[in-house]
């Protein structure tokens, strides 16, 4: 669709059927998994035997803007219909009351309707069209002949005004909702699990067609699984955030040219002991939300994806799509998706930390715990200065030191203690002698 819109070239469409054809474990059957969000961003949960059905009608403006487009429009349609139709009746029962509708000579004078012009229920409801819409063709109108007639006239006004506030207000908001921003914001099919400085990294990519900013724009990451507590309770739906890498420590993003969003997979990720084995088997999925404000309308938007383990692929990484031409960068979206195999093993980023000395016992009992760890002498290891020996890794690197320092500042006091009780027992013995 975006292809057709012109937002995106012919060869991105190409290279995507090109990459489903080396790729057929992308697409499974609805059998066999359930997703909650969809790749196009919507909420795949279906509500059923909802009773309190009234609750709706409380937020009838919310409800109606939720509304597809061919229920909006029959509503917005019915509603000045009805609204037409019950003024046109109550025109048509004045004019019967009054007895404008019996026939009478054009010449003849003294009788002054309430509405002139008014002779059957046709003319009644183009008159009530006239009134609500405010058109005056000049052959109908009210005469200050009946009280009655005027007031029904304001009513008729002021009822109108609200039908075409309501009517408008939802038209506007259902073509300006926040999601219509989100479909130039593109997320990259699948997602990829290769090593970045060394570790396991969760990376996917994600840009923006437009040229206008998303303002305050904020990324963040969920996974869904189902869990099982100690007591044996069953949690079919375990949300559990997923920190973004970023030097400041904060999900904020500068989408100015398509990015790749990565996870380190480390001690406390909920990534941390999945291997590549394991992988095809999870049951889990993780959700992509994108928040931000829209630099042109100022709307708040949220654009969202979500990516199963069929849709995450190991030991691969995203290419660079991004290159410098005559003094400014560019961006070929024709690779945006596309992928190179990577050397990476097939264990977890937990098996990696036990095989390189990383042990979750931690240092309390007297195990190494850390990278690139060598031997410190008095059957210790040492990371970067420190000491992980048992009970001395809890305390300092000095801390060693000042207690031999304490020992021998002790072993110097005797010393000193007996040299003066030698020399006071010697002058003792010169005295008495």
């Amino acid at each position: 669709m975006l292809a057709r819109k012109g937002l995106l070239p012919d060869g991105f469409l190409l290279t995507r059927l090109a990459e489903d054809a080396t790729h057929p474990n992308w697409f499974r059957s609805k059998s066999q998994r359930a997703r909650f969000i969809t790749k196009s961003g919507s909420c795949n949960v279906a509500h059923k035997n909802i009773r309190e059905q009234g609750r709706f009608l409380q937020d009838v403006f919310t409800t109606m803007v939720d509304l597809k487009w061919q229920h909006s429009l029959l509503i917005f349609t019915s509603a000045f219909l009805c609204s037409w139709m019950l003024f046109a009746m109550v025109w048509w029962l004045i004019a019967f009351a009054h007895g404008d509708l019996e026939p009478r000579d054009p010449d003849s004078v003294g009788h002054v309707p309430c509405v002139t012009a008014i002779h059957s229920f046709t003319s009644a409801f183009l008159f009530s069209i006239e009134v609500q819409v405010t058109i005056g063709f000049g052959g109908r109108m009210v005469t200050e002949e009946c009280p009655l007639a005027i007031t029904v006239l304001i009513i008729q006004n002021i009822l109108g005004l609200i039908v075409n506030a309501v009517m408008l207000g939802c038209v506007f908001m259902k073509t300006a909702q926040a999601n219509r921003r989100a479909e130039t914001l593109i997320f990259s099919r699948n997602a990829v699990i290769a090593p970045r400085n060394g570790r396991p990294t969760f990376m996917f990519r994600v840009g923006d067609l437009r040229k206008s900013m998303i303002i305050s724009a904020t990324i963040q990451l969920q996974v869904i699984r189902r869990t099982v507590t100690a007591e044996g309770e069953v949690i079919p739906v375990c949300q559990l955030d997923i920190q973004v890498e970023n030097p400041l420590r904060s999900n904020g993003i500068f989408l100015v040219s398509p990015l790749i969003i990565s996870h380190t997979i480390e001690r406390g990720s909920p990534l941390y002991e999945i291997s590549a084995q394991s992988l095809t088997t999870e049951d889990l999925e993780i959700i992509v939300i994108l928040e931000g404000v829209v630099e042109t309308t100022g709307i708040t938007m949220q654009a969202r994806t979500s990516y199963t383990p069929e849709e995450i692929l190991w030991g691969r990484r995203f290419v660079s799509i991004m290159t410098e031409e005559d003094g400014r960068y560019s961006v070929d979206y024709s690779k945006f998706g596309n992928t190179v195999p990577v050397r990476m093993p097939a264990l977890s980023a937990k098996e990696l930390d036990q095989t390189r000395g990383v042990q979750e016992s931690g240092p309390s009992e007297g195990q190494p715990q850390g990278w690139g760890l060598v031997r410190a002498g008095r059957g210790g290891y040492r990371r970067g200065g420190r000491a992980c020996d048992g009970a001395a890794a809890s305390r300092p690197w000095y801390a060693p030191a000042e207690k031999e320092e304490d020992k021998s500042a002790q072993k110097k006091t005797v010393k000193l203690e007996e040299i003066g009780r030698e020399i006071r027992d010697e002058s003792i013995e010169e005295m008495s002698d």
